[in-house]
């Protein structure tokens, strides 16, 4: 029986860069889920004929949230539904059963690298027909839907069983639960050397990847050990849980503390990995040894030849703005396309779909390839495994390898954390007005060669998009400020700093980037304006 419900509409639900992010207990208000989506069906419009992906990561409430939209779309007249079994798929898992089915589009349950549980956070994702998160103008066009929103439609049946697989319906809507790895695993084999992967674990080859208690566990337990050969045991909290057990989904050096300290110490196994909450980020680690993931792109992209799928060569590479510039160097020696976005994984779509890149990155551990239009995290473990491989060498050698080959460019982000938002607005929008008068300014060493906010045009589509603050210094070191769309509370200011260097190859990050946090943190007057006399989060 399809149900019109009469609703009111809440006005915070505007997507950031990857979709709505709350906290818990504000998605489970009355009606809040309902609104949203429907006000996605709303701006789709006509949904006869038409299939959607859905899933999640498996985090508090998605259960819950899952078969509202279950009900909703056969409402709405949706035509059928391609399911996660219990619910569970992951962000790059969606994308390429909507590329594989050519589908219209899916829903992705997830907030991502961020807490899960009652207290913590629920996020949801709309991609449409390219695998992709949906673009700017129609997240707009969705939020002013939401404004105006006074009734949705919801189907009044039974909960749906997602724990069987195959096929069962809903109305006339078709419901087809699917193994939520099997896909996933086919295309990993039709791009990587299986075969001398399992040769390199059956010579010995010992590794940690650390699930985090997220939606990978199952995809690197199958994956890892039971198709490659690892040893068992090789995959740790693997097994999804709804408040991640505690551990804060976000595979960097503060958060995935377990795996860092078994990393650097005499037990380390000769390689580590992390992915977060819905599959998408990665962390790579050596013995004793940790790669950022503006190196790990650069690396990657200088090997892309060695991998099967890529070995008649790349198209390019992109990165974020905030990303450090490493790759840039590596374009230039493979001459191939270079380019620069805004923070926000969807503004790579175009330039993949339009075959300008191949490869693409942000600072924020992800990393990907135009085999879907999501990062994916167990891709770049797979890659970083596949150079090991081909080379013999170790993480730290590879990585060292690329510095001499090169040069360095010391990297470090700094996070500051809940600062209230009309604070942090405030102070981006005074720095941007001061940014004209620092061009041609002497910090100590540091000369300003240009101050200008990042503002990108797109190549294919031709629209325009300001993403954050950036300060060039004479040397080639930057400094860039934005204000990240992934929380879901206040606002963090993110820092990004980064000094090149040819020939200092082996010194502390923090050390050499010290004079230079200085200069950042005055010239934005941060701990003045916020309080904040040290970053909250340091990678």
């Amino acid at each position: 029986m399809i149900k019109t419900i009469q609703t009111k509409p809440y006005t915070d639900q505007k997507m950031g860069t990857a979709g709505l992010r709350k906290k818990s207990k504000v998605v489970m208000q009355e009606h809040y889920i309902e609104n949203f989506v429907q006000s996605i069906f709303n701006v789709i419009g006509d949904l006869k004929g038409k299939t959607y992906v859905l899933g999640g990561d498996g985090r508090f409430y998605n259960d819950i949230a899952i078969q509202k939209i279950i009900k909703m779309a056969a409402a709405n007249g949706v035509s059928k539904l391609i399911i996660g079994q219990n619910g569970f798929l992951s962000t790059p898992a969606s994308s390429n059963i909507i590329l594989k089915n050519k589908l219209d589009g899916g829903f992705v349950l997830s907030a991502s690298h961020n807490p899960g549980g009652e207290n913590g956070d629920f996020g949801i994702k709309y991609a449409n027909q390219s695998g992709g998160q949906c673009p700017s103008s129609t997240s707009d066009k969705i939020y002013q839907q939401t404004l105006t929103i006074s009734e949705f439609k919801i189907d009044d049946a039974p909960d749906i069983d997602l724990s069987k697989l195959g096929t069962q319906t809903l109305g006339a809507m078709q419901i087809e639960v699917i193994d939520p790895v099997k896909d996933y695993v086919e295309m990993m084999e039709r791009i990587f050397d299986f075969s001398a992967l399992k040769k390199l674990f059956s010579n010995g080859f010992t590794m940690r990847f650390d699930a985090m208690n997220a939606v990978t566990g199952p995809y690197a337990q199958r994956i890892f050990e039971d198709i490659l050969g690892a040893a068992k045991g090789s995959v740790v909290n693997a097994v999804p849980l709804p408040d991640f057990g505690g551990l804060h989904p976000d595979p960097n050096l503060i958060y995935a503390q377990e795996l860092v300290d078994l990393m650097f110490s005499e037990k380390a196994p000769d390689f580590g990995a992390a992915n977060d909450g819905d599959g998408d980020r990665n962390m790579i680690l050596g013995k004793k040894f940790f790669v950022t993931p503006s190196d790990s792109l650069a690396i990657l992209t200088d090997y892309f030849d060695l991998i099967p799928a890529y070995k008649n060569g790349i198209f390019g590479v992109a990165k974020s703005a905030a990303t450090s510039t490493a790759v840039s160097r590596v374009a230039e020696a493979h001459n191939i396309g270079y380019y620069e976005v805004p923070t926000g994984w969807k503004y790579f779509v175009n330039l993949m779909d339009s075959n300008r890149i191949t490869f693409c990155g942000e600072e924020s551990f992800g990393t990907g390839s135009s085999h879907i239009r999501e990062k994916d995290g167990i891709w770049a473990v797979l890659f970083w495994l596949s150079i090991i491989a081909a080379t013999g060498k170790s993480v730290e050698e590879i990585t060292r390898d690329h510095w001499k080959k090169y040069g360095r460019s010391y990297y470090m982000r700094f996070d500051f954390e809940g600062i209230d938002t009309n604070v942090a607005d405030k102070l981006m929008a005074d720095l941007e007005n001061k940014l004209p008068s620092l061009n041609n300014q002497q910090f100590g060493t540091y000369q300003v060669k240009e101050a200008a906010p990042f503002v990108y045009h797109d190549p294919v589509d031709g629209s325009d998009t300001k993403n954050g603050l950036i300060v060039k210094f004479t040397d080639g070191s930057r400094i860039v400020y934005r204000l990240s769309g992934t929380g879901s509370s206040g606002a963090t200011l993110r820092i990004y700093l980064e000094k090149y260097d040819t020939t200092k190859l082996n010194e502390n990050p923090l050390a050499m980037l010290q004079n230079l946090l200085e200069i950042a943190l005055n010239i934005a007057e941060v701990k003045s304006r916020t309080g904040k006399q040290h970053a909250d989060v340091i990678t």
